[in-house]
């Protein structure tokens, strides 16, 4: 398996020189700075392969994550024959640079979300979590979204609404920029009153229309995809549950199964997301990375511990509630199939996801969530758990 770690490129405060002391050489990266729906050139693509190899580390990027969907294209809204020549051109501007995984999300409007970045730990550290009770009151008593009383139980209504009328202006205002830190790179940033009129855009827009949205951009893009011998990866949905009203449909075994019925082909695949799966008590982890290895090209291994009312935080990456050794078991016998098959595509890559902030991280300012010692944490723990089974010397399941 090859080790990774996302670079968020010039907007990154963690600089390539340390994550090289990591000991990771993979680099998984995106032009973030380019608006969504604009093409990739190869120059700028160029320059970004040159500035990671001028480093003088060794490094390679390996990955592209992530090319983003124009928001039109999940709405299915209007002309979209512009967007998508725009999508295959960045593509195969990609892989003119030698650059053949991409990986994305389909979720619409928000990408991964926690309602706090700095939950305290015991030891000192702190992680991002999601917490039920305020995911309730931002949807119910500050966006006032229509129909949210449905989405939740009358426990964590009720708490939620303790929160809200002890919330301070700077706990709401806290509350929202959480919320949006999980989208990276050149993206819109809302408040309360933006995020109200931009979830309009929504409006009647349901689960059968966002599936259809998707199949269309599978369909458009996969057969492009086989042409230039790339590999598509999508990640699950982060949490993997409707929020805010929206539909996702990328959060479990039988989403994963219609992804990859609406093109049958082993270019359309998936990151495996060890925590975004894991924070659904329904998911069994390695059992679907076990169903899907095949068409798995990327994965993000991290771990979540989850409460019983649908609360959960980032734990230590072998601490949480998925069994890692049994999961990266399942990968190690994937790399012995494909290897055997003659796949050239054998090699899995991989990278630590989402670390706790420890130590000299906290308050460094690095991207939420993208901390350097916590994932460096997360490394050399799955790194000892790869090692330990690689050297066992037996046929995985």
């Amino acid at each position: 398996m090859i080790e990774s770690w996302r670079w968020y490129g010039p907007l990154d405060k963690i600089e390539l020189g340390e994550i090289a002391q990591t000991g990771a050489l993979g680099i998984v990266n995106a032009l973030h700075e380019i608006p969504y729906g604009e093409v990739w050139t190869r120059e700028a693509i160029a320059a970004r392969q040159t500035m990671i190899a001028d480093a003088g580390h060794g490094q390679k990027w390996h990955v592209v994550e992530s090319l983003p969907i124009h928001e039109r294209i999940k709405r299915g809204e209007g002309d979209l024959t512009e967007l998508f020549a725009s999508y295959r051109q960045s593509m195969a501007n990609l892989a003119a640079e030698g650059l053949t995984t991409i990986c994305y999300n389909f979720m619409p409007l928000i990408d991964w979300t926690r309602t706090r970045l700095d939950h305290p730990l015991k030891h000192g550290g702190t992680s991002l979590r999601f917490e039920q009770r305020q995911i309730c009151a931002l949807e119910m008593f500050m966006l006032e979204r229509d129909g949210a009383e449905n989405d939740f139980s009358p426990e964590i209504i009720a708490q939620a609404k303790q929160w809200y009328d002890h919330a301070t202006e700077d706990d709401q205002t806290k509350l929202v920029a959480a919320i949006m830190a999980g989208l990276p790179g050149a993206y819109e940033r809302y408040d309360v009153a933006s995020m109200k009129e931009a979830l309009k855009l929504y409006d009647g827009i349901g689960r059968d229309d966002i599936r259809r949205n998707y199949a269309r951009f599978l369909a458009e893009v996969i057969p492009a995809a086989q042409d230039l011998g790339m590999r598509f990866a999508v990640h699950p949905d982060d949490p993997p549950r409707d929020i805010f009203g929206l539909p996702r449909v990328m959060s479990n075994a039988e989403d994963i199964a219609w992804v990859f019925a609406q093109q049958d082909v082993v270019e359309n695949g998936l990151t495996l997301c060890s925590g975004s799966l894991g924070a659904n008590p329904a998911n069994d982890v390695p059992a679907i990375a076990r169903k899907f290895s095949d068409r798995i090209h990327f994965a993000h291994l991290r771990n979540v511990a989850k409460d019983p009312d649908g609360s959960f935080e980032e734990a230590a990456h072998l601490e949480g509630d998925t069994d890692m050794v049994e999961l990266v078991s399942v990968l190690l016998g994937e790399e012995q199939a494909r290897k055997a098959a003659g796949r050239e595509d054998w090699e899995l890559v991989w990278r630590p996801d989402h670390g706790h902030e420890l130590l000299h991280d906290i308050g460094s300012g690095t991207h939420p969530g993208y901390p350097l010692l916590g994932r460096m944490r997360g490394l050399a723990e799955m790194r000892g758990v790869i090692k330990a089974l690689s050297h066992q010397n037996v046929k995985f399941n």
